[in-house]
């Protein structure tokens, strides 16, 4: 299993004031950091800023990839020729912005990227003027992905949680897993936005080669919206679950990609929202194999 390194600079001491029916004590917390993180993509043409991003600190390498290859700017791990240090006037190295060389010759458009020159962590498409431009892009998954056990899925939450260690420290962080389709736990990520909790995993598995997902189950911890799908469409996840709800447009996108989604994946019950037929036609508790050949 990969994980997403954590970062030393992602979570802070913090003292808190607890109130409760014992009185109030000074007790020492530690917070999950949120600081703004600058991508550039640079080209033959030159340096540009493409987005700021309010980020928990850590992998931002993988989230400025995945970021990227969520956007439609690269395709695969070889247009990424490597990462290059952002200075500051004084010319020390800013730990607050990653640079992105792109292979020489690729000139990707970076016009559409335009809305993201800043976004907020609880979503990546704050800003953005009108919906009409989005569209699914990634490969067609109506007769892809094998059909899986629901009892499978309703364990694959608190597996997520005991990878996330910031999580356990703060309290506030979103994170993102990919499973097997057997339910392994193969990549896991945190961040205060879900989003890049997501373009992390993504990134990460870019970098590493191992791009489309393909069959296995993308595992978000908060609600499923349209970006989210998106991201995961374009990565080519054929399940995508959440634990809360998902938005109507993350649910048009899902049936139009031929994808699973599933939400409110709470203890022992889910809804399946697009793409049932994945799921194997038992119930939570039935007997038999937690993983069905379609």
């Amino acid at each position: 299993m990969s994980q997403v390194p954590p970062d030393e600079r992602s979570r802070t001491p913090h003292d808190v004031l607890v109130v409760d029916e014992a009185g109030r004590q000074l007790v020492p917390d530690e917070l999950a950091v949120e600081e703004p993180l600058e991508i550039r993509v640079v080209t033959d043409a030159g340096s540009r800023v493409v987005a700021v991003t309010m980020r928990t600190p850590g992998a931002d390498e993988a989230l400025a990839a995945g970021f990227l290859y969520a956007e439609g700017v690269i395709e695969a791990v070889a247009d990424v020729a490597g990462f290059a240090p952002v200075l500051d006037a004084a010319g020390s190295v800013r730990h607050n912005a990653v640079a992105v060389r792109l292979r020489p010759g690729l000139e990707p458009d970076l016009a559409p990227l335009e809305r993201h020159f800043f976004t907020t962590s609880a979503c990546g498409a704050c800003g953005k003027a009108a919906l009409d431009p989005v569209s699914v892009r990634g490969p067609g998954l109506h007769d892809r992905g094998p059909r899986l056990h629901p009892g499978l899925l309703v364990e694959l939450p608190e597996r997520l949680r005991r990878e996330q260690a910031i999580f356990r420290a703060t309290g506030g962080l979103h994170g993102a897993a990919w499973f097997d389709p057997e339910g392994r736990l193969l990549t896991a990520a945190e961040d205060v936005g879900r989003h890049n909790a997501v373009d992390k995993l993504v990134g990460e598995r870019l970098l590493a080669g191992e791009l489309p997902l393909g069959d296995g189950v993308l595992l978000v911890s908060g609600r499923a919206g349209w970006e989210i799908v998106q991201k995961a469409a374009r990565a080519g996840a054929t399940f995508v679950c959440a634990v809360s709800a998902p938005s109507s447009l993350a649910v048009a996108l899902a049936q139009k990609a031929g994808m699973t989604l599933v939400g409110f994946l709470r203890g022992r019950r889910l809804n399946v929202y697009s793409g049932a037929q994945r799921l194997a036609p038992v119930g939570i508790n039935r007997p038999g194999s937690r993983r069905a050949s379609s």
